[in-house]
């Protein structure tokens, strides 16, 4: 397993004394670094953990970065399937090098560039750079599981037996018993989003499925993106990755749903996948029938990842430290999932 031929260091790093904690693990993988002359640059977006960027003054090209796991999220992650994740996405050119574990995070390398936004996400020749990405992260072959099945069923419910029954937090507990329905019913509710992707006969491939806008990184001078943050990887349906994308065109901070890709978009972005696919492939040119096969699927998927990252927001709610509303979050993502479900569940494949 790729997992046990890692460097595992005996140290614990808090988020309040980050730098000193970092530096102890330094100074097993950069020996050479002056500790005196270590930067420290703290990254804000993430909303699991907290990541910090390690680096020389006089030479920053070499930036490694340490992450300090959240609290609780070891109740949504699964560490070790992580690292092998991680592993095979390395092992394919589409994750950086892994340096090290310590007992509650990890050190690694750093891609560089810009995370997208809102509006970078749009740019045509920006999108064709992540549906070839996605590609090659799809064509990642794992250990043998035959035949593929996807774990979208089995780590909802994971969740959904984590599920919080009340929150500390009056504010949090007022939006949970006003907006989030019974848990029962969001068991039904899953139930019926499985039946319903088990039935649009989807390719199930190794997925990021944690493809927000943050996690996108822009190399303007390779002219090439790189996806960051695996601790959600895992076999999924294709589309899922894609679908959960377009969902995130609303971005995080300021959610607006008004952004979600309108049909044409979809289809253009679609019809690139399909194309940067089927050449991997060695397979005949893409067809309009392909290309609205796969748009029926994503769409339904994209409800999935409303639900999907519903249930994930309500136990960060309870959990996590990190400054940011997830309870409220988990009613905005539950609420689109409701407000398109009809709309996107009545999508018919093309005969």
């Amino acid at each position: 397993m790729f997992s046990s031929g890692i460097r595992k260091l005996e140290i614990s790093a808090s988020e309040l004394s980050f730098e000193n904690d970092s530096k102890k693990i330094l100074k097993d993988i950069r020996p050479n670094w002056d500790a005196d002359k270590i930067c420290f640059k703290v990254f804000t977006d993430g909303l699991s953990n907290k990541l910090i960027g390690c680096y020389l003054e006089d030479d920053r090209n070499d930036v490694v970065l340490v992450r300090i796991n959240g609290s609780g999220s070891e109740i949504v992650i699964n560490r070790e399937e992580e690292l092998e994740a991680f592993g095979l996405l390395s092992a394919a050119g589409c994750a950086p090098p892994l340096y090290c574990t310590f007992n509650n995070g990890m050190a690694y390398g750093f891609f560089p560039g810009v995370p997208l936004d809102v509006e970078t996400v749009r740019e045509p020749k920006i999108q064709r750079l992540i549906a070839k990405e996605l590609v090659k992260i799809h064509k990642i072959k794992g250990p043998s599981q035959v035949p593929l099945k996807s774990e979208y069923k089995e780590r909802v419910l994971s969740w959904l037996d984590a599920l919080p029954s009340h929150y500390e937090d009056p504010l949090k507990q007022l939006v949970f018993e006003k907006e989030i329905p019974p848990k029962a019913e969001l068991k039904n509710e899953l139930d019926e989003i499985v039946r319903t992707l088990e039935g649009l006969n989807m390719d199930v491939v190794f997925s990021h499925n944690d493809t927000l806008l943050k996690n996108i990184i822009y190399n303007e001078q390779e002219e090439k993106v790189n996806l960051i943050d695996y601790e959600y990887a895992f076999y999924n349906y294709e589309a899922f990755d894609i679908g959960n994308h377009f969902a995130e065109f609303a971005g995080i901070d300021n959610v607006n749903y008004d952004l979600y890709p309108e049909r044409d978009e979809q289809l253009r972005w679609l019809k690139y996948y399909l194309e940067y696919k089927y050449e991997a492939e060695g397979s005949p040119a893409v067809t309009d029938e392909d290309v609205e096969r796969l748009y029926v699927q994503t769409n339904k998927c994209a409800c999935a990842a409303h639900f999907f990252w519903t249930i994930w927001a309500l136990i960060q709610g309870k959990y996590s430290l990190i400054n940011f509303n997830y309870v409220q979050y988990a009613s905005t993502r539950l609420t689109e999932y409701y407000r398109r479900k009809k709309e996107f569940f009545s999508l018919e494949l093309p005969r």
